[in-house]
């Protein structure tokens, strides 16, 4: 029965193909032998992949010894590796958990092309997913965090999320094969654990049969998660037409804007308290910004832009050429915003560059009497991001160019000027 169920359900969610090598995640647990035995039992070519976390002293070395024994009776090659993993969350700046999950998925992928497996399958069961369901709806989330652990993530798959923990036990036991325990898995310390020994036994008070109930209603939301992402793929080619900027008015016209801002920032790292601060202004003050750990964003008039947190501003070069206009000839200055050209005459000093400041004015070339750069930058419409990277070509105090943007008119080529200075501003 055990291994009918995991045969149909690796057919039917297309795991794995006939012929397929299988990279196997073996930590020596109930699960991961499981999973092995019967992989092996379908006829599966498999490889097994251990880690060694070092975060339990003499039971990892227990583990390790296991797992070598284990793949040396079934004859399955077996790949270890040695983690100092709290170093690595140290340096990191993250949670031990995390650490390990990095770690351990980073080098499984590298495992899985190095020895030509088609997947990395982990030993995720029924049980597990029960756990994260509930554990994503006590943190809040969206529907795509109710739908439990799904099956396939890239190239990790997992063939066991059809069969319950007790239905892995009970296969163990017909075999006779015997297994390590995480002493760990025993404790009430950590969140996923209370769940486990505490809480679904209490709601199993309630009805014997909650894991089967909760895991069948993922399933449906799975389902419906799916007809709901088409949607908001359809909503965001309304909202972002360019793919990078939300445009705030078509946002709003939306149905369920809010969720739909969810959908479209929660990539980006901000949670639902920040989406919700983000919604409530959007028809507040422009320049305000709202930071995740990789991004900023920012409300600028009637549109929400992003861009990189610690993104590496790129740095300018000034170029500058002197020309000497033939007498005989009529110099047309080019049309560009991206080369300035000026009277060398008007120029008393040497030419620099800065980043505008407050205070700044200029006569932009075309215009009559001063006009502030915050102004002429606020008049275009230049976003803050826009602004803060703005540079400005100065002849001592005198700003003689608004950088590929505009020429100040006292420094303006007529046409008796015989002696002219190009410029151009390099961004590398």
């Amino acid at each position: 029965m055990f291994i009918r169920k995991v045969s149909q359900f690796i057919e039917e969610k297309h795991l794995l193909g006939s012929g397929d090598k299988v990279l196997v995640a073996l930590s020596g647990g109930a699960d991961s032998v499981a999973l092995l035995r019967v992989l092996l039992r379908l006829g599966y070519a498999c490889e097994a992949a251990h880690c060694n976390f070092h975060l339990r002293g003499e039971e990892s070395v227990r583990d390790e010894r296991f797992v070598r024994a284990l793949a040396e009776s079934l004859g399955v090659p077996l790949h270890v590796i040695h983690f100092d993993t709290n170093a690595y969350a140290a340096s990191h700046n993250i949670s031990v958990e995390m650490a390990a999950r990095e770690l351990r998925y980073d080098w499984f992928a590298k495992v899985r092309q190095e020895c030509g497996a088609k997947v990395v399958a982990v030993a995720h069961h029924r049980d597990d997913s029960v756990e994260t369901f509930l554990l994503n709806l006590v943190r809040g989330t969206g529907i795509n965090g109710l739908q439990g652990i799904r099956p396939v993530n890239g190239e990790v798959v997992r063939p066991l999320l059809c069969v319950s923990r007790a239905e892995i036990l009970d296969y163990l036991s017909s075999l006779g094969q015997d297994y390590v325990t995480d002493s760990t898995n025993l404790q009430d310390e950590f969140v996923r654990n209370k769940l486990r020994l505490n809480v679904i036994p209490m709601l199993e008070t309630i009805n014997p049969s909650v894991s089967d109930t909760i895991a069948e209603t993922a399933r449906r939301l799975a389902d419906v998660a799916q007809v709901y992402q088409e949607a908001i793929q359809v909503a965001r080619k309304r909202v972002m037409p360019d793919g990078e900027t939300i445009d705030i008015p078509a946002l709003c016209r939306e149905s369920g804007a809010q969720n739909l801002l969810f959908e479209l920032l929660y990539p980006l790292g901000f949670n639902a308290a920040q989406v919700s601060d983000v919604f409530r202004a959007l028809h507040g003050e422009s320049g305000r910004m709202f930071h995740s750990r990789e991004w900023t964003l920012l409300i600028d008039r009637d549109r929400l832009i992003r861009r990189p947190s610690g993104e590496v501003e790129p740095q300018p070069e000034l170029c500058v050429e002197r020309m000497e206009v033939d007498t005989d000839t009529d110099f047309l200055v080019p049309h560009t915003n991206e080369e300035a050209y000026i009277d060398a005459s008007m120029v008393h000093g040497e030419l620099t560059l800065r980043k505008w400041q407050s205070g700044d004015k200029f006569i932009p070339f075309g215009m009559k009497g001063f006009k502030s750069v915050r102004n002429y930058l606020r008049d275009k419409k230049f976003s803050r991001f826009e602004k803060e990277r703005q540079w400005v070509v100065c002849d001592g105090d005198r700003i003689v160019w608004l950088v590929n943007e505009r020429v100040d008119n006292r420094f303006r080529v007529m046409p008796e000027t015989r002696l002219v200075i190009k410029m151009k501003v390099k961004f590398v």
